[in-house]
């Protein structure tokens, strides 16, 4: 990996932490745990368009685990881990199938993924009784997954548009 690429990734990982960090400020309008809009991913579902699926995993295992210290709260690392995970890994082959005019659906799924992520979690810290979160999870993670995959959208159509870019030129 060169220096280019290295600081894009850190200054991308710097965004999306400071997202993180300003979402934190926001008070939750819905008392279910786990329910927030996550705008910390447009900046994964962006990188996800522009590097190397090895590359955007570096970028999310490093906000999820400096979110965590910035956040005080270390019981939120095993959740984030294995939603982020899955999350990942159901974006990842999406983004050479969907046309670039439906980005946002794979931000959806990995919305839904990372939801499901965390309700494994929790029932093996807990047991079966998290699955009771599952309905209501699924439902905020499929709005919150639109708005940012639709933010994220935006984003890198404007990206592809200023490098003169008519369509997605994954280099891998």
């Amino acid at each position: 990996m060169n220096i280019r690429k290295m600081t894009e990734l850190a200054m991308l990982t710097a965004v999306a932490l400071i997202i993180f960090v300003v979402e934190l400020q926001i008070p939750n309008p819905i008392p279910i745990p786990g329910v927030k809009l996550g705008l910390a991913n447009i900046i994964t579902v962006f990188a996800l368009y522009h590097f190397r699926p090895r590359e955007v995993l570096m970028l999310v295992l490093a906000r999820i685990v400096m979110g965590c210290f910035f956040s005080g709260n270390m019981m939120a690392l095993m959740y984030s881990l294995a939603g982020g995970l899955l999350c990942l890994s159901g974006m990842v082959p999406l983004r050479h199938i969907l046309p670039k005019n439906s980005i946002w659906i794979g931000s959806v799924l990995g919305a839904v993924l990372h939801n499901v992520g965390q309700i494994l979690v929790a029932c093996l810290a807990v047991g079966l009784g998290a699955l009771f979160y599952l309905p209501p999870l699924l439902i905020s993670g499929c709005a919150a997954g639109a708005f940012t995959g639709i933010c994220a959208q935006l984003v890198i159509e404007r990206s592809w548009r200023k490098k003169g870019k008519k369509q997605n030129t994954l280099d891998n």
